[in-house]
């Protein structure tokens, strides 16, 4: 039974790693997102910068280890193989729960999910302690409980939330109101002070933060707390003179060292902050099974009185997760996939918006906007004429892929963000409270968005959804790390080392399942059939770009309906729920370009304006094309899901007659559009009457069937919705070849 504990200890340095992945993964977005999104250190430096600021910060986060020890349970309460088993418990639920998230690419909170994790697994182990004890009740469980050091743990996460949203967009709004959105000129003049300040800031926890680490803080402790106010002095005095030097001489832009210097500071005050989320659960079964080893006592009589004593963390351990925290960053396309959420929902300008609007953000954006509305028939005209000069963006007539090169935001708000956050977060961390780094920086990105008045008229309904959507996720997070925690440590509790190999084994297969997953997405994101934005300016271009879209249309609206009629044939109902899938994606690339209109339409050349009527044609038809296949898909997944009764031999039998004559057409109709030789698109539209003459015949010899012999009214209906539906399909389909068919005879 000894052996056991050994290979869990191994076992829980193998999880500590992939622990290690899979938050700096999800974390990575507390401190690049306002870098990368602001675009003015390239990617390469960001990483460096953002590297060396995880491995310092990593190294001297010995202090905030205590919180896996001793934070959430009264360690003396259990013994060693119950302990064992909560941190097992808890490193297998955290590890998929974050792979979870970032597979989403959703940022949600490495400290809560480790902080209720073990909480969940405490708590459950507590209640098996007091279902075994003829003497203890339920009453008994705030003694195996740290009650008072979780509330504390747990009211700081959710105070974080308000307190970084509040604090961003005041402090945004009023950095706003002074340089403006044309900032250049204001901060040639006196942007020094406003970088001294922001570096102050940063600095000071930066160096207080490095100091708590060191073995001599000790001896200068009482020295730094009666001289701060004379040293914040002279750090400010410091960092305003090096940065008036710097503009004034080197001619360098001083907000691009805010950023960088403020990337390093949040990188280095998350590694301290959240190091203790990855490795302190098994940094804490290692000492305890040193402690163990050294008393000569069973496992089930062992005591763990000794975790709630201090321990130091080894230097060569921290140095080793700081090691692999940066190769994570290095490599993790999911780091970035989940700092993109981030950005997207903070940016200035419209776009693609990732979320759909709930009644949750409805509600809140009218009532918002009636909030305001009140606020300004009350505040001065001069006021308010001076805020809305403040807040004017300047207007840039540019195309879409030039829009999407341009930051997500400008260096003040990047300034801000980095500074509000990490001043925040070196706070917490400065008083031993972990609170959530990804709760801080994104709220404080939201804050800064809201100040800024990026979530316009425009945008507004989609970003509040998403931050409900990712607020919601973070309370899901806390839920059901709780749940998870709590229900393997029962299964491990009863089954012991049995249950921890299987479990094992399930977390690995999870884990590589996601990773594929996320592969497999990010493959689809560039696949070859997917439709493409027309970046053309003439009326030339124009028609040959869509043209590829509409060959790779043709290809996708033949593969559905063949895949529909198959999965009626075979009444295989997972089969019509990919075709519904697919229906869904090419929807949403179709829409995806009706929104691109506004922009292609300021790209055109003044001589092809002529070419945005065509496009616009091309897009209507081609959503006809869409409406149809989804109403073919859905009505027969509809149909085979509820288990209805197959059609007939007959009808699948006249499907598939409909299906050769569709498909032979279609494939003519891509080739042609492939080879960009629409002189041949006459021939297929004379085809247009002949499959529409036997739809026509299969309907009439549906009546007949009808009165004759069908007994289902659900097949009749099923089966004239395809009929029908197919032949606003092929009316769709010719409209759009007839669109290209005069354009080519026009010109």
């Amino acid at each position: 039974m000894d052996n056991i504990f050994f290979l869990m200890i191994i076992a829980l340095a193998v999880l500590a790693v992939a622990d290690l992945i899979v938050g700096v993964s999800n974390d990575a977005v507390n401190f690049l997102n306002s870098a990368i999104g602001s675009k003015v250190i390239s990617f390469q430096k960001i990483m460096i910068i953002a590297s060396l600021g995880v491995f310092v910060g990593a190294v001297f986060s010995s202090g905030m280890m205590e919180v896996a020890r001793k934070g959430i349970f009264m360690p003396s309460e259990f013994y060693f193989d119950e302990i064992m088993f909560i941190f097992m418990a808890v490193m297998i639920g955290d590890i998929l729960l974050l792979d979870f998230f970032n597979t989403l690419g959703m940022p949600t909170s490495t400290t809560v999910s480790i902080v209720f994790n073990l909480l969940g697994a405490a708590v459950v182990m507590a209640l098996i302690k007091i279902g075994m004890s003829d003497t203890e009740t339920y009453a008994d469980l705030t003694r195996y409980i740290n009650t008072e050091k979780a509330k504390q743990i747990v009211s700081g996460i959710l105070l974080s939330v308000v307190i970084s949203f509040t604090v961003g967009m005041a402090v945004q709004w009023i950095s706003r109101l002074v340089f403006t959105f044309q900032y250049e000129k204001k901060v040639k003049n006196f942007g020094f002070v406003f970088a001294g300040i922001c570096l102050t800031a940063i600095g000071y926890f930066i160096f207080f933060k490095g100091l708590k680490g060191t073995p001599f803080y000790g001896d200068i402790k009482q020295f730094l707390a009666d001289y701060s106010i004379l040293l914040i002095g002279l750090m400010l005095a410091f960092w305003t003179t090096l940065m008036f030097l710097i503009d004034k001489i080197f001619k360098i832009n001083i907000l691009i060292i805010v950023i960088g210097v403020g990337t390093f500071g949040l990188a280095l005050a998350f590694a301290g902050n959240d190091l203790v989320n990855f490795i302190g659960v098994p940094m804490a079964a290692y000492h305890s099974y040193e402690a163990w080893s050294a008393s000569g006592l069973p496992a089930s009589e062992f005591s763990m009185g000794i975790l709630s004593k201090k321990v130091p963390t080894e230097s060569g351990l921290l140095i080793l997760a700081g090691a692999i925290m940066v190769v994570t960053l290095a490599f993790s396309k999911k780091a970035r996939t989940v700092a993109d959420t981030s950005i997207d929902l903070s940016r200035q300008r419209d776009g693609l918006e990732r979320f759909q609007p709930n009644i949750l953000s409805k509600m809140i954006v009218r009532g918002s906007t009636k909030l305001v509305n009140t606020f300004s028939t009350i505040l001065p005209s001069a006021f308010q004429a001076k805020i809305s000069n403040s807040f004017q963006t300047p207007a840039i007539e540019i195309s879409e892929a030039k829009a999407k090169e341009l930051p997500a935001f400008d260096m003040i708000r990047a300034s801000i963000n980095l500074a509000v956050a990490g001043i925040l977060i070196s706070i917490a961390t400065s008083m031993k409270l972990p609170l959530s780094t990804t709760y801080v920086t994104f709220m404080v990105a939201m804050g800064t968005s809201l100040a800024d008045r990026a979530w316009g008229r425009e945008s507004a309904v989609y970003r509040v959804a998403g931050v409900v959507n990712v607020i919601g996720g973070w309370f899901f997070t806390a839920f059901s790390a709780f749940t998870f925690a709590g229900v393997l440590t029962y299964i491990i509790y009863m089954g012991r080392g049995s249950a921890i190999a299987i479990l094992l084994l399930l977390a690995a297969i999870l884990v590589v399942r996601n990773y594929l997953s996320h592969l497999k997405k990010s493959n689809a994101q560039s696949d070859h059939t997917s439709l493409k934005k027309s970046a053309s300016q003439t009326v030339q271009g124009i028609i040959e770009e869509s043209a590829d879209n509409v060959a790779k249309s043709m290809y996708r609206s033949s593969k559905i309906f063949n895949g529909v009629i198959k999965g009626l044939e075979n009444q295989d109902s997972n089969a019509l729920k990919k075709m519904r899938k697919s229906v869904s994606k090419f929807e949403d690339e179709v829409e995806t370009l009706r929104n691109h209109l506004f922009y292609f339409i300021k790209n055109l050349d003044d001589t092809s304006v002529r070419g945005s009527n065509f496009y616009i044609m091309v897009l209507a038809n081609l959503t006809d094309v869409v409406q149809s296949l989804e109403f073919i898909a859905k009505k027969s997944y509809k149909h085979i899901d509820n288990n209805h009764s197959s059609l007939s031999k007959g009808q699948i039998k006249d499907l598939k007659e409909i299906q050769t004559e569709l498909s032979s057409i279609v494939s003519g109709i891509e080739q042609a559009f492939l080879n960009k030789d629409f002189g041949d698109l006459g021939k297929y539209l004379e085809q247009e009457t002949p499959i529409l003459n036997i739809i026509s015949e299969k309907i009439d010899i549906q009546i007949v069937r009808t009165r004759k012999d069908e007994v289902s009214p659900k097949n009749t209906t099923l089966y004239f919705n395809l009929l029908l539906e197919t032949k606003d399909l092929v009316k769709s389909i010719m409209k759009l070849v007839d669109e290209y068919h005069n354009s080519s005879s026009n010109k």
